[in-house]
């Protein structure tokens, strides 16, 4: 089959280039732009002053643009062809990759992958934080690999809200409208050439979905949208808010995921050789694909399992209380007519108690429909997203998938998260291409070569990088605090604040309880003597959100802000407003430790800590998540050890006191030891040791090669033939 789907779409007739520049139009509208500085900076050439503000190239293109004078200029001329050039091939080119090599011949279709929130660039709010993030990183690599794969999600008009902070600490919170006008999408196109629309069945009426296409490299993102004027009124928000708080508006939202999307891909004429759902929020894509069997004139349980042969599942959560669930009575309301297709006659049907069933959960409420059991249940693999998490997860729904849960642990997208100055140094002294991670052959393990860059340029590469947090943070909160009406004065020392000098901690994810953001504040006046030691001193900068619905997650949030304004840590600490992918990329490639202390073994995975190592920031966590399996002892330091305590409390203080060890007499000394060149040496070969046991190993490349082989291929008949059972609830 061919390296790529290809879904035609309408042609943004708003942005106008001239015809010897057709390409960069070809390429705005294309994210590959997202993750090839020299795309970025050819946008940013044509107005700098623009971009420096919007970072997508949309609103360039249909600004004042001094075409004349681009054209007549032949260094931007002959950069632009080679850009355009560059992109080209890159869409071209795919068949010698290792999926098509290996796999292409045998595989009948494309993968298709469905989502809740795709975290693809700051500028398309479409995410809320992890989940997001990494299926956008899920779709870049796919398409560096050519795999072929077509994502399927959910177009937020809303998105997910804007958070500010106010003078107390509260955080406030703001759904703005996207303009579409100002965005790399556009309207997919049916196979007549018209604009795509579907129809999803509701309760007394017809929803139409229309269909938008976002194309990241290789791969299309589909996007359903009922903000159709021909939908009720009422019905066009469905899709407006990223996880929105009310159930039964949640529960609309995942029955057009699930079932508009497969009506999308049928529309589209794409018959997938697998289906990956990622997390259960699409889990009604396998009742849709079951009714069309029935209605074909299957069997209802042949038609299931037939459905569950050819699906594969991602648990994200580590624990049942923390997945998707409705109450039983509101799925048969809303759901029931269009799963029995009772107002369809000839059409199929799946009983909505059948649903319920093999729905249910471990805790066997028969009043509860549980989308992760009924997403396990009804796929012939799955997946947790790191091997500590495949050993919670199995004992959690012990019993209810047929096989094991596999452990794929989960990585990151390296050209997205890679710092401009590290990347200059990968590509001056090892020849990486980070499009092109390549594990089977010496000299795609450039990792493996990192001595080669010297000391002094790596430690350099890394101030400048610190250097550019410093300048984007103070002008952060340079905005947030003159917002709270703090004096010039005040105003004015941000000018000065967190130094490149002084050892930097991160801080960054949502602000859910049990990632215990806080827990450096256990000893107040022991942190006060750390980060206001006149010689060795520390500052910490903190980032996230709390859900609207989580006031204990934004409890936390006033907490580290009124901490950040008090005399013990003015100046050393603080807090940054509306965390997203920017400010994640600055913070990740701008502090010298990542700090990561959630409570074991609730954290699934997590990925900032692996996104911060490949920019030689050290790791400073618990052994949760990916760190358990990646900490080296010599890459990172682990807070506490294995085997927990059965009293959170005690818990807690205990993996207190280890942070607080840790730092005292391990990450600061040894940051500040200098040698005869004014080099940390040891603190550098620990970055070195950072980046080599992490850029492979925890990057979505490696994590794909496993996707393919452990489920997409078994998934799609490919080297497998084992019969599937349908469990039920």
């Amino acid at each position: 089959m061919q390296p790529s789907v290809r879904i035609p779409s309408a042609p943004p007739s708003h942005v106008r280039v001239p015809p010897e520049l057709e390409g960069l139009r070809r390429l705005a509208y294309n994210l590959y732009w997202t993750w090839h500085p020299k795309a970025k900076a050819l946008f940013a050439r044509i107005n700098s002053a623009a971009w420096g503000h919007v970072h997508s190239p949309i609103p360039i293109l249909t600004g004042m643009v001094d075409w004349p004078g681009l054209l007549d200029n032949p260094d931007f001329m002959t950069e632009a062809h080679r850009v355009i050039g560059d992109f080209d091939r890159y869409m071209e080119n795919g068949a010698d990759h290792w999926f098509h090599r290996e796999y292409a011949s045998e595989l009948q279709g494309p993968i298709a992958y469905f989502c809740a929130e795709y975290g693809l660039h700051e500028s398309l709010g479409i995410y809320s934080g992890g989940l997001g993030v990494l299926a956008g990183d899920h779709m870049k690599a796919a398409s560096d690999m050519a795999l072929p794969l077509v994502g399927v999600g959910l177009l937020y008009r809303s998105g997910y809200f804007r958070q500010t902070i106010d003078a107390d600490g509260h955080q406030e919170h703001r759904y703005p409208t996207l303009e579409l006008d100002r965005l790399p999408i556009t309207r997919a196109l049916g196979r007549e050439g018209e604009p795509l629309t579907v129809t999803v069945e509701l309760p007394g009426r017809d929803i139409k979905v229309d269909v938008w296409l976002v194309q990241v490299g290789r791969v299309p993102v589909l996007l359903l949208d009922t903000d159709n004027p021909v939908n009720d009124p009422s019905d066009r928000p469905i899709t407006h808010i990223l996880y929105v708080r009310g159930r039964e508006m949640r529960l609309h939202q995942e029955l057009i995921l699930g079932i508009g999307g497969v009506r999308a891909l049928r529309a589209l004429g794409i018959a997938p050789a697998a289906w990956h759902l990622n997390e259960g929020h699409s889990a009604f894509l396998l009742a849709e694909r079951a009714r069309e069997l029935v209605a074909a004139g299957q069997d209802l349980d042949a038609a299931l399992e037939t459905v569950a042969r050819n699906s594969v599942f991602t648990i994200h959560t580590p624990v049942s209380a923390g997945n998707e669930r409705f109450d039983a009575d509101l799925v048969r309301r809303v759901a029931g007519p269009i799963l029995d297709g009772d107002d369809r006659p000839n059409t199929g049907g799946v009983p909505v108690e059948r649903v319920l069933e093999i729905g249910r959960g471990t805790d066997g409420d028969p009043g509860q429909f549980d989308m992760t059991a009924f997403s396990l249940r009804l796929t012939s693999g799955a997946n947790a997203v790191s091997q500590l998490h495949a050993v919670t997860a199995n004992a959690t729904w012990r019993g209810v998938p047929k096989k094991d849960i596999l452990a794929i642990t989960n990585g990151v997208h390296t050209p997205s998260w890679t710092g401009g100055p590290i990347r200059e140094l990968f590509e001056r002294y090892l020849d990486a291409d980070l499009d092109d991670l390549d594990s089977s052959t010496e000299a795609g393990r450039w990792w493996e070569r990192l001595a080669r860059i010297p000391n002094d340029e790596l430690w350099e590469a890394h101030l400048r990088q610190k250097r550019e947090l410093a300048v984007f943070a103070r002008g952060r909160l340079r905005n947030q605090f003159a917002r709270h009406g703090e004096a010039p004065k005040v105003l004015g020392e941000l000018a000065d604040v967190l130094d490149p000098a002084v050892l930097t901690i991160g801080f960054a994810r949502r602000f859910a309880t049990y990632k215990r953001s806080a827990m450096i504040f256990t000893d107040p006046a022991r942190l006060a003597r750390l980060v206001g030691d006149d010689e060795r001193p520390l500052q910490i900068v903190f980032a996230g959100k709390a859900h609207p619905a989580d006031r204990p997650g934004q409890s936390v949030i006033q907490d580290i802000f009124g901490r950040s304004r008090s005399a013990d840590f003015r100046g050393r600490i603080f807090i940054l407003e509306d965390y997203d992918i920017r400010i994640g990329r600055f913070l990740v490639q701008g502090v010298d430790v990542w700090l990561n202390n959630p409570r074991r073994p609730l954290e699934a995975s997590g990925t900032s800590g692996m996104k911060a190592a490949r920019n030689g920031v050290i790791n400073l966590s618990v052994l949760d998540g990916w760190w358990d399996e990646g900490w080296t002892g010599d890459n990172g330091w682990a807070i506490g050890g294995r085997e927990p305590l059965s009293d959170e409390a005690a818990q807690d203080w205990a993996d207190a006191m280890d942070l607080y060890r840790l730092l005292e007499s391990e990450v600061v000394p040894e940051y500040y030891e200098r040698g005869d060149d004014e080099l940390p040496t040891r603190w550098i070969e620990r970055m070195k040791r950072s980046m080599a046991t992490t850029l492979w190993q925890f990057s979505t490349t490696r994590m794909l090669h496993e996707y393919a082989e452990e489920l997409y291929l078994p998934a799609a008949g490919i080297g497998v033939g084992d019969e599937v059972e349908v469990a039920s609830g």
